[in-house]
């Protein structure tokens, strides 16, 4: 007896995080609470501070101080859940810790020296806020020198950067042992009168004021000039990433950043004291997201749009205030000398909304053309365009007019104009000079590709609705390339039938005159001698009646061989299908087998009737003479106003890269005389498809 013990169940270990990429986590989030834990007990503490207080003591609002913090350390936190190793995600969180914590010493600095004397802490939240908050400068060198792959400069380089980040220490380390007296002194301005009964002293080294002073001279000096380096290392990776597309959106997010921190500070020389600690947290905080955007997802906004739309921008409004302040300020000194101040004020600021408003308008609208082109105006743009293109008749004019009409929309430097012509050529019309990269976009019409449109690889300012514009322009290029393309079509084609209806003609009179003219007038000649002997010599008179009967049986033949080429008479006698089968049995090969199936045929143009039976006639040759084939089969059919021509055999098919013959062309040329078109296929499964499709129109069908 045999005894199975029960299958033990599977039990799936549960899967637990890897430590590594938990701990960051914790860190990134516990930093982030900690920051705003900071930022919201300062705006707490803000709030029982009056404002009289705090002018008196020259102090921010420690909420806004330190809410950059909070903004630093949750792009931080996120780019080290995403790259636990990265330097630049531990100097984001670091750094925003302590500019939040930054925050609460200035809030609680402020709010302790409201008593006197000062309540318990407040030299401390001095120490920090003052002395220790220099050491926040260390974050700008070290992120320029360590973005975007965390790595500092190799060889002398790096020397050079560590260099550097210790002239950027040296102040920082000098305010946290200098007395504060003495760096008070060296600020410019003489201590609040608040803080005069503080211990600020809590890491002074007693050194005379003779060593004090030039190390406090020295360090001062020596922040702007550290920071050369860590801009040379910055323009170095700039350039080095040429070649490599992520990292060159990499360095220009850190650009980006550099600009939106120009053009903040800016802004904040011409608003009022209380906005420059708001534009540093609104610049700061930028940087912050600017910078694990970078690293993290470089491509995820077209960053060179972003850039050229800020710097645009930017120059756009920078351009239209100074106007607006020259003409405000003219307006009020002149008036000023005869009204009141206040009166003046009023009355130039009304001068101005009526009189300048308009004016401004237009400078706006003529700086962003100047800079943007007319792209704000699609209508403008694209009515301006079909008004060229209807002024111009020859082809390449259009063509030139496109790229020109691009180029002004946009205002890129080059726009070229690429149309596709019969044969392989192109006819290419150009504005500009052709930059190194260029970008090449489709020009399509009904879904056929007939040419291209060649821009500048950069196209940074261009938004969604630039992009429809640009769609909208292309698709009159394409209107315009397919009018081209038609008229020297329709022009080739009238040429060609003026020289064929000749050729034809010269044909028939040669026929005429070569064959079929001497043959009749032989016939009648011997007929007349046949005549003079019939009584005297009756068996040369039968002689030559019998070659008069074969020159007429030749003369007959010819003039068939002449109503054959013009129409083949089986048409008339038997109709197409009809036709086509005794062509069929005409031209069948040993061992092919030839079926021809049809319906509806009838009161067919009498001109699709003939290019339907050429085009048979040409496809069976190939069969019988190339293809090897068992078997054959020919379909005539009407479909949505079409005749479709169908030759299908099971033979060896058209081997790849074989260029195409007389016979292939003639096929095409045939169907596309009369508006068709004509495909050579060949299945999968071996042989080769001829399929003709050939309009009917219906002021040239006959009724039956």
């Amino acid at each position: 007896m045999t005894s199975h013990a029960p299958p033990r169940p599977r039990v799936t270990p549960a899967v637990a995080p890897a430590p590594r990429r938990v701990l960051p986590a914790v860190v990134g989030a516990t930093a982030v609470v900690l920051a705003l834990a900071a930022v919201t007990t300062a705006a707490i503490i803000d709030t029982a501070v009056p404002a009289s207080h705090r002018a008196v003591t020259q102090l921010d609002l420690g909420w806004v101080a330190g809410g950059a913090g909070v903004f630093l350390c949750a792009p931080g936190a996120l780019l080290l859940h995403r790259l636990p190793r990265h330097p630049v995600a531990w100097v984001l969180l670091i750094t925003g810790v302590h500019w939040a914590l930054d925050g609460a010493a200035c809030a609680w600095l402020a709010y302790a020296t409201l008593s006197d004397p000062a309540r318990p802490g407040a030299g401390l939240a001095f120490w920090l806020y003052q002395r220790l908050g220099a050491s926040l400068l260390l974050s700008l060198p070290l992120i320029l020198l360590l973005y975007p792959d965390g790595r500092l400069p190799r060889g002398r380089w790096r020397v050079a950067a560590l260099a550097g980040l210790a002239s950027t220490a040296l102040l920082p380390g000098v305010l946290l042992f200098a007395p504060s007296d003495l760096a008070q002194a060296d600020a410019g301005g003489p201590l609040p009168a608040p803080f005069a009964g503080l211990n600020l002293d809590l890491t002074t080294i007693p050194l005379p004021a003779a060593v004090w002073n030039p190390l406090l001279a020295l360090a001062g000096a020596l922040v702007p000039v550290s920071l050369i380096v860590p801009f040379a290392v910055v323009v170095g990776r700039y350039r080095r990433s040429a070649g490599d597309p992520r990292r060159r959106a990499r360095m220009r997010w850190l650009l980006w950043a550099a600009v939106v921190d120009v053009l903040v500070m800016l802004a904040t020389t011409v608003l009022p004291v209380a906005w420059t600690s708001i534009g540093l947290t609104v610049a700061v905080s930028l940087t912050g997201v600017a910078l694990t955007v970078g690293i993290i997802a470089p491509q995820l906004v077209d960053i060179d749009r972003l850039l050229g739309g800020t710097v645009l921008y930017a120059a756009l409004a920078l351009s239209v205030l100074v106007v607006d302040a020259c003409v405000l300020g003219v307006a009020s000194a002149v008036l000023g000398e005869r009204l009141a101040e206040r009166d003046a004020a009023v009355l130039a600021m009304l001068l101005v909304t009526a009189g300048y408003g308009p004016l401004r308008q237009r400078l706006w609208t003529l700086v962003r053309r100047l800079v943007r082109g007319r792209r704000d105006d699609p209508y403008g743009v694209v009515s301006g365009l079909a008004e060229q293109l209807e002024r111009r008749d020859r082809p390449e004019e259009q063509l030139v007019a496109v790229a020109r009409s691009v180029a002004a929309a946009f205002r890129v430097p080059y726009v070229a104009v690429e149309v596709d012509r019969p044969g392989g050529e192109s006819v290419v019309a150009a504005s500009g000079v052709a930059p190194a990269d260029t970008e090449v976009l489709p020009i399509a019409y009904r879904g056929e590709t007939v040419g291209r449109l060649v821009l500048p690889s950069r196209r940074a300012s261009l938004s969604a609705r630039d992009q429809r514009l640009l769609g909208d322009m292309v698709r009159q290029a394409a209107i315009a390339a397919r009018t081209a393309y038609l008229a020297s079509e329709l022009q080739r084609g009238r040429e060609r039938i003026v020289a064929a209806r000749e050729e034809e003609r010269r044909r028939l009179r040669r026929d005429l005159h070569d064959g079929l003219g001497p043959t009749l007038g032989g016939v009648a000649l011997r007929i007349d001698t046949a005549r003079n002997l019939a009584t005297r010599k009756p068996e040369e008179a039968d002689r030559l009646l019998r070659q008069a009967r074969e020159d007429v049986t030749a003369a007959v033949a010819d003039v068939r061989r002449l109503v054959h080429d013009l129409r083949p008479p089986a048409l008339d006698d038997v109709g197409l299908l009809g036709a086509v089968r005794q062509q069929a049995e005409r031209l069948r090969a040993p061992g092919l087998t030839v079926t021809v199936e049809g319906d509806d045929l009838e009161g067919l143009p009498a001109a699709a009737e003939v290019a339907a039976y050429r085009i048979v006639s040409e496809a069976l040759t190939n069969v019988a003479r190339h293809a090897r084939a068992g078997t054959a089969r020919v379909r005539l059919s009407r479909s949505g106003g079409d005749l479709v021509v169908e030759v299908a055999d099971d033979g060896a098919g058209i081997p790849a890269g074989t260029p195409s013959g007389v016979g292939l062309v003639s096929l095409r040329e045939r169907a596309a005389e009369l508006g068709g078109d004509c495909r050579i296929e060949c299945p999968d499964g071996g042989g080769t498809v001829v399929t003709a499709r050939l309009p009917l129109s219906a002021d040239a069908e006959v009724s039956s």
